[in-house]
């Protein structure tokens, strides 16, 4: 069974930096890409970039284009979500997003279809 698992949230001040990771727990799968995705309280569900699986291509939300970046690991089953110059805006929990049906790195939750439990990013001001 293929699971995801993100770490390194925590909480931080306003313009400090913060590494996301998530690990796919599994020997084998398939991917053709992963992302990141974050949630506020009373929030939809938001997202924040994505990467195809050779790591060549990446998409970002206009809202953290130029503070964060996400690349693989250099793990093989690891993506890395690096946030630099956080707001307060960018408190909400982070989740990790796998898909293994399209390649289309987009921004809809449906285009993804395993999901990591998520971890909290919490930014002071």
């Amino acid at each position: 069974q293929v699971q995801l698992v993100e770490s390194g949230g925590g909480l931080v001040q306003a313009g400090d930096s913060l590494r996301l990771s998530c690990t796919i727990s599994a020997r084998s799968f398939n991917a053709y890409a992963m992302a990141w995705f974050r949630q506020a309280p009373g929030k939809e569900r938001e997202f924040v970039a994505a990467v195809n699986w050779s790591g060549g291509r990446t998409n970002y939300a206009d809202s953290v284009k130029g503070r964060f970046t996400i690349s693989r690991g250099t793990a093989k089953n690891t993506v890395i979500l690096q946030m630099n110059s956080l707001t307060p805006e960018d408190t909400a929990v982070y989740y990790c997003a796998l898909d293994s049906l399209y390649g289309s790195l987009g921004p809809r939750p449906r285009e993804y279809n395993l999901w990591g439990q998520g971890t909290q990013v919490t930014v002071s001001s």
